[in-house]
């Protein structure tokens, strides 16, 4: 079993009166987020580990006294926001889930793990040219991005967070208690299969599904999700 590492936390200050947590997927960190335009003050995880990341942000709003905080996971992300939501109800305000799936095939994930351990740049520049379908999103992700993640990101850290993926699921009840809901999808997400989050978005009524038209993976270059926002 993987023992829990704490999650630290950032505050911007973005001049808005709410906060909300942009929680990342698998191999990206908070930076993945850097183009995101949200009417929002972000709480960002700087050390980003998901096994622990209930307990260290309950800590963290604890600590920064945030009685309502809004949510935004991506992908792996997403599982962890929709968890976190689903159990603390009276501390959410508002759910985005972006480039999300019931759950992963564990044989599927498995037999990544090799594939990362033989040659770990290869597979990260494979995974990652798969997330996004805008050449012009891709250019600023391999100018600002892709070396660092390649670089920083250890094999045993990736394997580690693969292994969470297998924990994960969105189940129905999960979501059904969320007040303010969106999915975020980008019709030719590679990695997540829109016809899954419709799927999802179709047994909770109230849900807001935003379609992305032609993005990928990573549907979010300089949107703003959050029209309840002003």
């Amino acid at each position: 079993m993987i023992s829990p590492k704490a999650t630290n936390f950032k505050y911007i200050d973005r001049g808005y009166t709410d906060p909300i947590v942009l929680i990342p997927g698998w191999a990206t960190d908070y930076r993945i987020f850097d183009s995101l335009d949200l009417k929002f003050n972000y709480l960002v995880p700087i050390d980003f580990y998901p096994f622990g990341f209930e307990k260290s942000l309950l800590e963290v709003l604890k600590e920064k006294r945030i009685k309502k905080v809004s949510l935004l996971g991506l992908s792996l992300g997403g599982f962890i926001a929709a968890a976190f939501a689903s159990k603390y109800v009276d501390l959410v305000d508002e759910v985005i889930l972006i480039g999300i799936r019931k759950k992963y095939d564990k044989a599927q994930l498995r037999a990544i793990k090799p594939l990362i351990q033989k040659n770990k740049k290869a597979y990260l520049y494979k995974f990652y040219s798969q997330c996004f379908t805008d050449a012009e999103e891709m250019n600023w992700f391999r100018t600002n991005l892709l070396e660092g993640y390649c670089e920083e990101f250890d094999i045993q850290y990736l394997l580690d967070t693969l292994d969470s993926l297998e924990d994960f699921q969105i189940t129905n009840s999960m979501l059904k208690g969320i007040g303010k809901l969106k999915i975020v999808h980008g019709e030719k997400d590679k990695i997540a299969p829109i016809e899954e989050a419709i799927e999802i978005k179709n047994q909770v009524n109230k849900a807001k599904f935003i379609p992305i038209k032609d993005a990928g993976h990573m549907p979010f270059w300089g949107r703003n999700f959050s029209d309840n926002k002003g």
